[in-house]
């Protein structure tokens, strides 16, 4: 069996970052491709949140070494605060160093065919590079999702950090990819010499971890009784998911009397931000229609999708060129799908071509309004089409994995 040495912040126990799932599949299903996965991760002191929960999902003699990592923000700042250089590229630089060293060892004791790292912490790239070039093992670089980007990051001496860590992830990695077309276009253009080896791999579903579809005599009871129950699973983001218009849209079609308190709830679960959404709706007067709900495990968080009458997908103009790993979880629930978001967008697009249609710019009351009633009109009318099945099918984590292991056969040809 060949051999991937992955090198992956984002890793159980880490709690509370769907990133955690594109590394963990990735692991648990390489093996029937003949790839066997070796993990290099952090220290979960290094971790904000733990949580035990996926531990148990990782296979059964996964070579997995932890390497020494702090938080700068929360284990070297005085009174609150750090030196800026102390966080460069990110808080957890300092993983860098005793990763290195063990992905070393592993590399001398293992004897991988390709490196793999993944973003979005971009130390993990940083780490790959020093084993590449000290090493000349083939290295394959996961993007996700651009790095460097207008206004982000704000710091202008991190944001040089992420231009200098892409440009030599780009130019040193035998493939690059990224979760969306939109990512991929955009780094083309940035770097046309690398443009053959910018590839899409997106990100999808684990079938292992939904219920049976075995028919039954009891559906599951609805999450709120005699209210439809619209479920926003995962973060809302101040800016990147402000869900400030759909508060105002909601208090539209209250004060017009097309929705009444009783006939509607939305569920934000595990959203973070809690106080928030808790203002924004008390300001706009619809407390009624809002509930913030805590984190639960990740086969909970999945159960509750297959409860809800239909799911919420918030994502702004700004990110159009990236997709929430929540959409492909959505699309396996097989529950109509409501995406505020900008029509132009890769979210937007990979939900239509699984056939959902009702999409709103997420900072538009008035579009949001006119979608969120003709959504709760077809749900009610039992009207609201779930996702394509074979769009389903082909975003499985088996399907993407194959697709990694594909890309990983060409890093080792190139290296042999």
């Amino acid at each position: 069996m060949k051999r991937v040495l992955m090198i992956a912040y984002h890793f159980p126990p880490l709690a509370g970052s769907s990133g955690i799932q594109r590394t963990l599949r990735f692991v648990q299903h390489l093996p029937g491709y003949g790839w066997q996965p070796l993990v290099v991760t952090a220290d979960p002191r290094a971790y904000e949140r733990t949580s035990d929960d996926l531990l148990q999902e990782i296979p059964a003699g996964t070579v997995v070494h932890r390497a020494f990592a702090l938080d700068t923000s929360r284990h070297l700042a005085v009174h609150g605060r750090h030196l800026a250089w102390m966080a460069r590229p990110d808080r957890w630089v300092s993983w860098r160093f005793d990763a290195v060293r063990t992905g070393l060892r592993m590399i001398r004791d293992y004897r991988p065919d390709v490196i793999w790292s993944t973003y979005p912490i971009a130390t993990a790239h940083l780490i790959a590079a020093q084993l590449h070039r000290r090493t000349a093992v083939p290295w394959l670089a996961d993007f996700r999702d651009p790095m460097a980007q207008e206004g982000y990051p704000a710091n202008p001496r991190t944001r040089e950090s992420f231009i200098q860590i892409e440009g030599t992830a780009v130019r040193e990695a035998r493939f690059s990819t990224f979760t969306t077309p939109g990512a991929a276009r955009e780094y083309r253009r940035r770097y046309p010499e690398a443009a053959a080896r910018i590839v899409v791999l997106e990100n999808g579903y684990d079938e292992e971890s939904f219920p049976s579809t075995a028919p039954t005599d009891h559906p599951p009871a609805p999450l709120n009784a005699g209210q439809l129950t619209l479920l926003h699973s995962g973060l809302v983001y101040p800016m990147e998911r402000d869900p400030t218009q759909l508060l105002r849209a909601l208090q539209a079609l209250k004060e017009t009397g097309m929705l009444a308190p009783g006939q509607l709830k939305i569920r934000f679960r595990a959203a973070v931000h809690d106080a928030m959404l808790t203002r924004l709706a008390r300001e706009h007067a619809v407390d009624d229609w809002i509930e913030c709900l805590p984190a639960v495990g990740y086969r909970a968080a999945i159960a509750e999708m297959l409860r809800a009458d239909g799911l919420l997908v918030l994502q702004a103009a700004c990110c159009n060129e990236q997709i929430p790993a929540k959409i492909y979880e959505y699309l396996r629930a097989r529950r109509p799908i409501l995406a505020l978001t900008d029509p132009a967008g890769d979210t937007a697009a990979t939900l239509r071509a699984a056939g959902v249609s009702h999409v709103a710019p997420l900072d538009s009351a008035e579009a949001i309004a006119a979608q969120l009633m003709a959504f709760v009109t077809a749900l009610r009318q039992a009207t609201a089409a779930p996702p394509s099945p074979e769009i389903v099918r082909q975003a499985s984590r088996r399907e993407r994995t194959a697709e990694l292991a594909r890309l990983l056969e060409a890093c080792q040809a190139n290296g042999a």
